[in-house]
């Protein structure tokens, strides 16, 4: 259950940033006592892995007076260390892998103390634009924007943009400059200095951290998105924006953005100098996987059920086609690399799983299903799903067959056995999108 202490700080910082929206918030820390440091823990994952200190949730909630009581006199003496960062290396689909950071539990909780108060002031500074790691914002809000935006204002053009490295690339003094304008408390910004510095702990070799975010860390979030919105949203809202000729719009989620133009003119433009805006603070553009893309409605003469040009955000595919009145739409369906990822996870695991009891075997099937419908259940994707779930039922017949005698297990049997006792989850449409 939520203090009513604690949300009363947060609700008076949250009404003074709405109320003076110059202000700098200069004292920040004095906020965070004992019981603001248990709500912290109360919303960390419980669940995770732990850090190089080796020490659970579960572990640190047995005696968890004691351990907030000693870690809240560590934090008001200056005596606080912030412990490097775990790493773990974790397999991709395409044979590559993927750099995993797992903090300290108590990094965790004072980053979730900090967060906390961070959010409250951030939530009335950073524009509509932006929807990545904030409070009733999701990735499908970013999706109806686009779609909604294309749609109304005559967008043509779509700068499809990608930030190389972008939350390894992050730049601690500007990051620090960037906090100050509306936060110099500090106590908050030596914490944060701690966690910049903190460094990666990989099989006991420690690593400086010269740039970027914190990895895995509860801050990181918040620290990515304050950054671009300086470098990024108040620039294209303050200087972009007012220079254009016609219509145009930002769109982001975390460090993926797409901006569509009316006007090709305008698009150009800032193609040109999007790059040196980037480089100036560090960041570089993809030169490859950044493109311009001509994305108008298609003429009304055109036959043809689809427009020719799509181009790909937060995982889904955006094309123009035909309603079923015959009015020409934005669609959105799977984006191809991430269907195959997806076929390819789920055969992994069928064929890694196919000795466990038939039981548990569906009811992780379920999950799965019903985790991919959760994200990527939206209007006119259902054949895209249904994809998905046939792959899944067949994979799942297959190396259920290796079971057998034989080897495999006719479609008739696997219905008959399997199929009636243990339906799987029809795709259905989650967000109205």
């Amino acid at each position: 259950m939520r203090s009513q202490t604690v949300s009363t700080k947060l609700d008076r910082i949250a009404e003074q940033a709405v109320q003076n929206p110059e202000m700098q918030f200069t004292t920040l820390a004095h906020l965070i006592d004992e019981e603001f440091l248990r709500e912290a823990f109360g919303r960390i994952k419980k669940k995770a892995a732990a850090g190089v200190d080796g020490v659970t949730a579960k572990e640190y909630a047995e005696d968890l007076d004691a351990n907030i009581a000693d870690l809240y006199v560590r934090m008001r003496s200056g005596c606080y260390e912030a412990p490097p960062v775990r790493r773990i290396w974790l397999e991709k689909d395409d044979g590559k892998r993927r750099p995993i950071g797992i903090p300290a539990l108590e990094d965790k909780i004072l980053q979730r103390a900090v967060t906390m108060l961070l959010t409250e002031i951030y939530e009335q500074v950073f524009y509509a634009c932006s929807h990545g790691f904030r409070r009733k914002r999701s990735a499908h809000h970013a999706l109806r924007e686009i779609r909604e935006s294309c749609m109304s204002m005559g967008i043509r053009w779509i700068l499809d943009a990608d930030i190389k490295g972008y939350f390894d690339s992050i730049r601690h003094d500007l990051l620090r400059e960037f906090l100050r304008k509306k936060m110099n408390d500090g106590t908050i910004i030596r914490f944060i200095g701690k966690w910049l510095n903190a460094g990666v702990m990989e099989e006991g070799k420690w690593t400086s951290s010269e740039t970027g975010t914190p990895q895995g860390g509860v801050i990181s979030p918040m620290l990515s998105n304050v950054f671009l919105h300086y470098v990024l949203d108040e620039w294209f809202e303050q200087e972009i924006k007012p220079r254009m000729k016609g219509r145009c719009f930002l769109s982001r989620f975390a460090d993926d953005f797409v901006i569509g133009f009316e006007l090709e003119s305008d698009a150009r433009r800032v193609m040109d100098v999007l790059p040196k805006r980037f480089n100036r603070f560090g960041l570089t553009i993809h030169p490859t996987k950044t493109a311009l893309i001509e994305f108008g409605r298609p003429h009304r003469e055109q036959t043809s059920g689809k427009g020719k040009d799509t181009f790909d955000f937060l995982g889904f595919t955006h094309y123009w086609a035909r309603s079923r009145r015959g009015y020409w739409i934005i669609k959105r369906k799977t984006k191809c690399a991430k269907m195959h990822a997806a076929m390819k996870a789920i055969w992994k695991w069928c064929k890694q799983n196919r000795h466990r009891p038939i039981k548990e075997q569906w009811k992780k099937l379920c999950q799965k299903l019903r985790g991919h419908y959760q994200y990527f259940g939206i209007r006119n994707n259902s054949r895209s799903m249904e994809v998905y779930r046939w792959y899944t039922e067949r994979a799942w017949m297959h190396w259920l067959g290796h079971r057998h005698r034989n080897g495999n297990i006719s479609w008739e049997k696997f219905e008959r056995q399997y199929q009636k006792s243990f339906p799987l989850p029809r795709p259905r449409i989650v967000h109205n999108v």
